[in-house]
C-alpha cells in the first residue's frame, strides 16, 4: 500500500483530504505528505510520527540488508520459473523498486546471465518494458539456485530488520484504555469487573489464562479482544536467516489492510511521499485461533524438504498480535509439553528456533498468548507455569439478570417475543426444576430449538410451553432430574 492509502486506513486523513492534496500537488509540486500538511488535513508532527512507523523502501541494494548475490539469484529464479520477464514485472514479483531491479538486471547483463529481447507489448513503458531472457549461463545459475532453494517470491528482509520492526510494533505500543475496551465489548454481556481486569492484561502484552465452566463465553470474550487493536503493523513476506529463507506472511491467517494491494504494479516515482518497503505487507494485528488441532510441530520451524526453505511457526506468525489457544488441555499433545515449549519465551520474551543445519537463532517473543480452558487450571499446570502467566481471569456463569438480557437480545434478533415473566419462568425451570446452572450459551441454544419447532409445527414464533419443555429436554438429555454436574459444552 502507498502512504496516502495507509493514512486513510489508519483514520488520520480522509479520501477527500488526499484528493485535495493531490490537486494542490499538481499545481505546486512536491510530495503528497507536505501537501496534506499544507491543506490542513494533518499536522506535520502526526505525519512524521506515522511515517516513522513504516518500513521505508530501500533506495539502494545495500539498504535492503541483503547481499547482491542473494537478490540476483532470486531474480534469476523468477525469470527461470516465469512469467516475469520485464523490469516492472520483476519489481512486482520481488517487491522491490524498479530502480533496484534495473541495478540487478544490469549486473546480470554484465555477467552474461541475461540478454535483452526487445520491447514488450507495453512499449510506452520504455526501458521498464524491455523483455529479458536467461542466457545458457543464466539458466545454469538459476538451476543451481533452485537446487539450493526453490523459493521464488518476494525478496526477504534480514533478521536484524525483522527484529527491529517487530520491536516497533509491539502490542504494548497500542493505546488501550477503558473506553476502548468497552467499545470492543459492545453488544456482549460482560461484567464491568471483567472489562477492568482484561484491560491491563491485554495492554501488558503478557500471557493470559481464561478459565471457567463451559458455555459461558470464554471464546467470545477472547475473540472480542481483536477489536481493541487499531494500529497497522507490517509483516514481512520472508526473512533471511543464516542464508536460509523463512516465510512469515501467511494469507490464511494474516489480514492485509488492503488485499487488492498485493501484487499491485510498482510505481516508477512516488506521488505519495516515500514509498513503504513492499517486502512488508500492511496488516491489522494478527489474531490467530487454534484449538484441538494444535501440535508441537506447529510451534517450531517447518522445513519444506522439497523446496528447502522454512515456514515460520504459528506463534511467530502471531507476533505483534494474539494467539488464542482454545480448549486448552484438549489438544493431542499434553498441556505439560506445550507449556514446556513456551516456559522460556513466556518468561524472557525471547524464543530460540533451530535450522536443519543445527544453527539456532533468537527472535523476540512478542505474542500475547491467550489460554482458554474449561478445565481446572491446577489440573493443567503446576505453580511454576501459573507464575509465568501473570493474568488469570475466571469467566463464570452470568447473573440471572444478565442471563435474561442475553436471552432477550438473542430472541429479538430472531423475531421471537419474550416477556420478563416468561423469562423468569424459563430461568426457574432451568435452575429449580431441572437443577441446571444458568450459562451464557443456553439462550441461543433454546431459541434455535424453539424456532425450529415453530417452523415444523406451523406455530407463530413464541415461547410455547410445550416447545420450551422440548428444548430444555435437549439440554438435559442423559441427566437425572436435579443433577448438578456441569453440562458438556454445546457447540
Amino acid at each position: 500500500m502507498r502512504i496516502g492509502e495507509l493514512l486513510v486506513a489508519a483514520g488520520l486523513v480522509g479520501e477527500a483530504d488526499v484528493a485535495r492534496a493531490m490537486a494542490r500537488q499538481r499545481d505546486e509540486g512536491g510530495r503528497l505528505g507536505p501537501n496534506l500538511v499544507a491543506t490542513g488535513a494533518i499536522d506535520a508532527a502526526t505525519l512524521d510520527a506515522f511515517c516513522a512507523g513504516i518500513p521505508p523502501e530501500p533506495a539502494t541494494l545495500s539498504e535492503t540488508g541483503l547481499d547482491e548475490k542473494t537478490l540476483l539469484e532470486l531474480m534469476l529464479k523468477l525469470l527461470f520459473a516465469g512469467p516475469a520477464e520485464t523490469v516492472d514485472a520483476l519489481a512486482s514479483a520481488l517487491c522491490l523498486s524498479p530502480k533496484l531491479v534495473v541495478d540487478l538486471v544490469e549486473a546480470a547483463v554484465r555477467g552474461q546471465l541475461l540478454s535483452a529481447l526487445g520491447a514488450g507489448p507495453d512499449a510506452l513503458g520504455g526501458a521498464l518494458s524491455i523483455r529479458y531472457a536467461l542466457t545458457d549461463a543464466g539458466k545454469a545459475r538459476a538451476r543451481e539456485a533452485m537446487a539450493r532453494s526453490s523459493y521464488a517470491g518476494p525478496a526477504p528482509i534480514s533478521l536484524d530488520a525483522y527484529v527491529h520492526w517487530l520491536d516497533r510494533q509491539k502490542v504494548t505500543n497500542e493505546v488501550i484504555n477503558e473506553p476502548v475496551m468497552r467499545r470492543a465489548f459492545e453488544g456482549l454481556e460482560v461484567p464491568d469487573t471483567l472489562v477492568r481486569q482484561l484491560g491491563p492484561a491485554v495492554s501488558s502484552g503478557r500471557a493470559l489464562l481464561m478459565y471457567g465452566p463451559p458455555g459461558n463465553g470464554k471464546t467470545s470474550v477472547a475473540q472480542r479482544l481483536d477489536r481493541v487493536f487499531r494500529n497497522i503493523i507490517y509483516i514481512p513476506h520472508a526473512v533471511l536467516v543464516e542464508g536460509q529463507l523463512m516465510t512469515v506472511f501467511d494469507a490464511d491467517v494474516h489480514r492485509p489492510v488492503d488485499p487488492s494491494a498485493l501484487g499491485r504494479p510498482r510505481l516508477v516515482t512516488s506521488l505519495y511521499r516515500d514509498e513503504p518497503d513492499a517486502r512488508f505487507v500492511a496488516c491489522w494485528r494478527p489474531f490467530i485461533v487454534t484449538g484441538g488441532e494444535l501440535t508441537m510441530e506447529m510451534l517450531d520451524l517447518k522445513h519444506e524438504p522439497g523446496g528447502n526453505f522454512y515456514v515460520a511457526p504459528l506463534h511467530m506468525k502471531a507476533a505483534g498480535g494474539c494467539l488464542l489457544i482454545d480448549d486448552f488441555g484438549r489438544q493431542m499433545v499434553s498441556p505439560t509439553a506445550l507449556l514446556n515449549r513456551w516456559i522460556v519465551p513466556l518468561e524472557n520474551r525471547i524464543d530460540y528456533l533451530k535450522l536443519q543445519t543445527g544453527k539456532s537463532f533468537r527472535v523476540p517473543f512478542e505474542t500475547v498468548v491467550i489460554f482458554s480452558t474449561n478445565l481446572a487450571p491446577a489440573d493443567l499446570m503446576d505453580p511454576a507455569f501459573l507464575r509465568r502467566i501473570p493474568y488469570k481471569l475466571e469467566i463464570g456463569p452470568p447473573s440471572a439478570a444478565g442471563w435474561k438480557r442475553i436471552f432477550a437480545a438473542a430472541a429479538a434478533a430472531q423475531g421471537l417475543a419474550a416477556s420478563d415473566t416468561e423469562l423468569d419462568h424459563l430461568a426457574h425451570a432451568l435452575t429449580a426444576t431441572h437443577g441446571l446452572d444458568l450459562a451464557a450459551f443456553q439462550p441461543r441454544f433454546l431459541i434455535d430449538q424453539i424456532i425450529a419447532a415453530c417452523r415444523f409445527t406451523g406455530l407463530p414464533r413464541a415461547l410455547h410451553p410445550e416447545l420450551v419443555e422440548l428444548a430444555i429436554g435437549n439440554l438435559t438429555v442423559g441427566r437425572a432430574r436435579g443433577e448438578t454436574a456441569t453440562l458438556a459444552k454445546v457447540a
